[in-house]
């Protein structure tokens, strides 16, 4: 007999809820992608609607909520992967348009491929490892709470607050969301300032002060060492000198040299990272892999508890088989050789699996809305074109548009590894079962490929995107996508700065021998060189706030220190406070896009045009960081 919940899971209600949202959330996650460059996960929001729409039955549960919100962050995760890579098929000329099965193979099979590949990553990150995941950790709160009515006031306070927020710097347009500035100290820049998201603050909460510490050490050794170092010897490159020529701000000056070389000293830096991280982990993945197998040659579920349950390992292992055939032919249909194809379907299955990998070990360190997909797609395309580059020549016409497809199928795969990490840890917390939250991960996935085509070329014959058109002059900038065009571009035409990339493999490897020094000693403080690497690579205002709530997070807990029972409490509550805070910003984040959408205005509700940059918002999140204190630490 199988041990564990009786609730049911996958009922009607839930499957259709969580169809219904997915295919929502990724629509709404493609625009913001393509408008702002970044997305969303859809997690928290997609739970407290299902909390709201479900109470509206006679019975549901917390188990039932847990799928709808399963597959619904699945169906935002492959949209990530989507927008990320293939509008840069668009802009380099090589699609005219986005043609539906091309995009429902790519986006549906990535998706998919990253269900299966996550599958031994489960027992190795969540149950051995017991990374945080900290959106997990702040989803399982929120079905918590919304289960059993406890805590439901403070959690609901901090997503009104976050909401609120949100709301006056989104639609409002009360302030922007950074505070930041920037000077010249003789030739160099020297920049200061931070986002003002109460969300990123709540991850430092749930992440702590170490990691805090460490990925916020990767964006001051971004832009306290190198941007100033660069910008004092702009000859060095001569893209930069021009830019120099045009006498910029030093904030416009500083962002210019990080988006065209620090930030490749973080893909470095992920690079060895990556590849360190599969080598670090490889006892816990071939020992997931082997548990597996062993615990189905003994009698597969009918000898495990309920929520240890997985999709079997040779299921698994036929599933990546089979998927491969579907990919190999759109690849050789592009490339016109079956032997390059075949290299390039290897290619995406290894790829593929480890940066899956590495986006679940950084989902469970920074969380799935940090996780930069982006900068492992980058790693991806470098390498696939180089290896096209080699096998097919210089002159091969399609040699960028093969490399982005190759990055496309690894991105979605890579963005549902980090993301579907998350559903599991949160259905490790409230008693899931992990196959059913496996499969209805694959079934959102599939129904975002499904909807992925239909959206874009909406938004492309709407809005246009890349360059300004007579057209479409105020068009979806798609920065992410044109950093893709430009990287797989740059391979075959030359002028991607390799040097950038070799000093961030050197320092990832230093700060490897770093954290394997402190692991000897013995300390507790640790440094991830994955956390660090991030850092180089997420602008240094996304990591600021990530290490205030990290603070924020010390202050908590040394309030509370030597009494167990006051520790415990501060601990939860800090979870439901952060919980909220994400909550709140997210589901405004995401309803803010229907408006902006529908009238074709990002500005369709504001009153104002943030006539005083980020700093009043600063001000508004210096005073939620007191609240979250006060809250968390009241007896």
């Amino acid at each position: 007999m199988s041990n564990g919940t009786t609730l049911p899971q996958i009922t009607v209600k839930a499957f259709v809820l969580g169809v219904i949202l997915a295919a929502i959330l990724a629509g709404a996650n493609a625009y913001l992608g393509l408008f702002a460059g970044m997305t969303v996960s859809s997690a928290i929001p997609a739970a407290v609607i299902s909390m709201a729409v479900l109470r509206l039955f006679a019975t549901s549960n917390i188990l039932e909520n847990n799928i709808v919100q399963t597959t619904a962050s699945a169906g935002s995760a492959v949209s990530a992967g989507v927008v990320f890579t293939l509008p840069a098929l668009y802009l380099l000329g090589a699609w005219e348009s986005f043609d539906y099965l091309q995009v429902v193979i790519i986006a549906g099979l990535g998706g998919i491929l990253g269900v299966l590949f996550s599958v031994p990553l489960r027992r190795a990150l969540i149950i051995e490892r017991k990374l945080p995941f900290p959106e997990g950790q702040a989803t399982a709160e929120v079905l918590k709470a919304g289960d059993a009515g406890s805590g439901i006031g403070a959690l609901i306070a901090a997503a009104l607050i976050g909401a609120g927020a949100k709301l006056c710097e989104v639609g409002l347009k009360l302030w922007s969301g950074t505070a930041e500035g920037a000077t010249y100290f003789g030739k160099s820049v020297l920049y200061f300032g931070t986002n003002v998201s109460p969300a990123l603050i709540a991850v430092g909460v749930i992440v702590g002060l170490n990691i805090g510490i460490v990925v916020f050490s990767g964006g001051a050794l971004a832009w306290y060492v190198f941007v100033p170092l660069y910008s004092g010897m702009p000859d060095l490159d001569p893209n930069i000198a021009a830019f120099v020529a045009t006498n910029p701000t030093p904030l416009d000056l500083g962002y210019e040299i990080w988006d065209q070389k620090i930030r490749y000293i973080g893909v470095g830096a992920m690079l060895i990272g990556g590849l360190w991280s599969l080598i670090d982990m490889r006892h816990s993945l071939v020992e997931g892999v082997r548990s597996a197998r062993a615990a189905h040659a003994a009698g597969g579920w009918d000898t495990q508890a309920e929520t240890d349950r997985e999709l079997p390992m040779n299921w698994v292992m036929g599933g990546i088989l089979v998927l491969i055939v579907p990919i190999f032919m759109l690849y050789a249909g592009i490339v016109d050789s079956y032997a390059v194809a075949a290299v390039m379907a290897l290619l995406m299955v290894v790829a593929g699996f480890m940066f899956s990998a590495v986006s679940a070990y950084m989902s469970g360190l920074v969380g799935s809305s940090n996780n930069p997909i982006s900068g492992m797609t980058i790693a991806t395309l470098l390498f696939s074109a180089l290896v096209l580059l080699w096998l097919k020549g210089a002159d091969f016409a399609s040699g960028a548009a093969a490399a982005i497809l190759i990055g496309a199928v690894v991105a979605c795969a890579a963005a549902i590894g980090g993301d579907n990490l998350q559903d599991l840890k949160a259905g490790h917390l409230v008693g899931a079962t992990p196959w059913k939250q496996q499969v209805m991960l694959a079934v959102g996935a599939f129904v975002s490929a499904l909807v992925m085509a239909p959206v874009l070329n909406l938004l492309v014959n709407a809005y246009g995107i890349g360059a300004a058109t007579l057209e479409h002059p105020d068009p979806l900038s798609a920065p992410q996508a044109n950093l893709m065009a430009s990287v797989a571009d740059g391979v075959f035409g030359g002028g991607l700065p390799w040097d950038m990339i070799t000093i961030g493999v050197v320092i990832g490897a230093i700060i490897i021998a770093l954290d394997k020094w402190l692991e000897v000693s013995g300390r507790t403080f640790r440094v991830p060189v994955l956390a660090a690497a991030i850092g180089i690579y997420l602008p240094l205002e996304v990591t600021a706030p990530i290490l205030i709530g990290g603070v924020l997070a010390y202050l908590i807990e040394r309030a509370a220190k030597g009494d167990a029972a006051r520790t415990a409490n501060a601990d939860r509550v800090k979870m439901l406070l952060g919980a909220g805070l994400i909550a709140g910003e997210a589901l405004i984040g995401i309803i803010m896009a229907v408006p902006i959408v529908v009238f074709q205005d990002p500005n369709v509700i504001a009153i104002a045009s943030a006539p005083y940059g980020g700093w009043p918002g600063l001000i508004v999140v210096a005073g939620i960081g007191y609240w979250v204190y006060r809250r968390a630490t009241a007896s």
